[in-house]
């Protein structure tokens, strides 16, 4: 056995030892605090995040070049929406909306800076876990940094283990990785194998292993029978390492280029390409466990992708066509930027092979997955129950819009009102308008010739966001005197 798999076994072992503790513990209080049998057990979730992977970068959604026959299978054997949205087109608002139900004009984090959740919020994994879930997350977190209130730990995670940081989450083979426990303490995994710049460990395959130890440490058994589980698995791939990058002008960092590696293609379009397949593979794994496990029939699992592609790490997002022939990329609040691929699998609930084109965000999650467990969740959102559609029934709660801001450009705002589609670019910007049944690319405005449609977009973008000093809402003039100021 090679001193990695050993390595490896040993972290593995680690997790186990903490994880089933837990475990135990919880379950013997469920035995003693009650002579009543337990109600039968929920479907378990499992929401599977991709990293900066586009609207056309899956075959389910257009790819022909690129092969990701696992994710495809999902889209066949459930829902693959068409219509769907990222909470924002930058990680960490985006991530922070799909934990809180609260869109960018709401949630206290709305772009990529050092801040972390609220102490008081109550995310998805709390009201989970409050329902009776075991709840893990594997990966990039991205949300709160060490001794912040916005921990795993302290936003409803019983396990964690991954990045915290985002930059740190850059680097696919880190000398170490934080941790938490059902106790809630922090502490950090070294990965020694990555020490002295040896690249022994890719994390993103660290993740799925562990991923799958979590499963089988959740899965039914004499101790524990009727506790279902929430995993939230957010990979990395493709994110590129922006760091190397800048330093070799490759910064799509994956251990093999198979089976790529004949194509007659740019060698940074060899190694995204891999990533995605590579992501496809871990997919499969977990898929795998599940139905061999027997789980996946009482098992939601759901794909996405955080934003729309990025052009960092020296990739060309329309090489592979990544945005799907949608508007803008990564940063960009049209189409390419925050449309995403989400497909969701739960045998005999969900009718294999249907498509959606219902306007949804992410921050309709939180309530989808609340109702899915049987439980409530908070008045004080953004996001709506999207369990009638997927199910194949009427849904008659119906967002009147859905909103975006996003505040590393100066101020953009977005605004998708049924068919219609608005941008702006600064608080007293022009606002574009798009009629996306018939110009999907966003090209030709029509905010002229449509006043009624101008004046209702105008309102929402108005009410559809409560100001904070932290995420200002700046003028054309501002935002030009900023980027005046960058360039001195």
């Amino acid at each position: 056995m090679s001193r990695y798999t050993l390595s490896l076994c040993r972290k593995l072992l680690l997790w186990s030892m903490v994880s089933f503790s837990g475990l135990l513990t919880l379950t013997s209080d469920a035995q003693t605090s009650t002579n009543r049998p337990p109600a039968p057990r929920r479907p378990n979730i499992i929401l599977i995040l991709a990293d900066d992977l586009g609207y056309g970068d899956l075959g389910c959604y257009g790819q022909t070049q690129i092969k990701t026959p696992n994710i495809d299978k999902l889209a066949e054997d459930g829902m693959k929406f068409t219509s769907f949205y990222a909470g924002s087109t930058v990680c960490a608002p985006s991530r922070a909306t799909l934990m809180t139900g609260k869109n960018t004009g709401h949630v206290n984090i709305r772009g990529n800076a050092d801040l972390s959740l609220n102490g008081e919020e109550l995310t998805i994994a709390k009201i989970l876990k409050l329902a009776g879930y075991a709840t893990g997350c594997i990966g990039k977190w991205g949300l709160g940094n060490e001794g912040s209130p916005g921990l795993p730990g302290r936003q409803g995670f019983d396990e964690y283990l991954g990045y915290l940081d985002q930059v740190q989450a850059h680097d696919y083979y880190p000398t170490h990785l934080f941790r938490s426990d059902s106790k809630g303490e922090e502490s950090k995994i070294a990965l020694t194998e990555n020490d002295a710049d040896h690249k022994g460990l890719y994390s993103n395959d660290f993740f799925t292993q562990s991923a799958l130890n979590y499963l089988r440490i959740n899965k039914p058994s004499k101790l524990n029978k009727h506790r279902s589980f929430f995993l939230y698995l957010p990979y990395t791939l493709p994110h590129a390492n922006n760091e190397l990058g800048n330093r070799t002008g490759n910064g799509m960092e994956v251990p093999s280029t198979e089976p790529y590696t004949n194509e007659q293609w740019p060698q940074v379009e060899k190694n995204k390409a891999a990533m995605i397949t590579r992501l496809d593979h871990y997919v499969g794994e977990i898929m795998d466990y599940l139905k061999k496990s027997k789980l996946d029939e009482n098992t939601v699992v759901i794909f996405a992708s955080d934003n729309g592609p990025h052009k960092e790490g020296g990739v060309n997002p329309k090489y592979f066509n990544s945005a799907g022939g949608l508007r803008g990329i990564k940063r960009d609040l049209y189409e390419g930027g925050i449309r995403v691929p989400f497909i969701v699998r739960w045998p005999a609930r969900v009718k294999a092979g249907s498509i959606s084109d219902a306007p949804l965000a992410f921050w309709d999650f939180l309530p989808t997955a609340a109702e899915i467990a049987r439980t409530s969740s908070p008045t004080n959102i953004d996001g709506i129950s999207f369990l009638p559609t997927l199910l194949g029934k009427a849904q008659t709660n119906r967002h009147q819009y859905l909103y975006w801001e996003f505040h590393e450009q100066g101020f953009d705002q977005a605004v998708r009102m049924g068919d219609w589609k608005a941008v702006r670019h600064g608080i007293n910007g022009p606002i574009e308008l798009y009629n996306l049944k018939t110009d999907v690319s966003e090209k030709d405005n029509v905010a002229d010739k449509n006043p009624e449609v101008m004046a209702k977009i105008a309102d929402y973008l108005k009410k559809a966001r409560t100001d904070d000093p932290r995420w200002p809402a700046k003028t054309v003039a501002e935002i030009k005197e900023d980027q005046e100021t960058k360039v001195k």
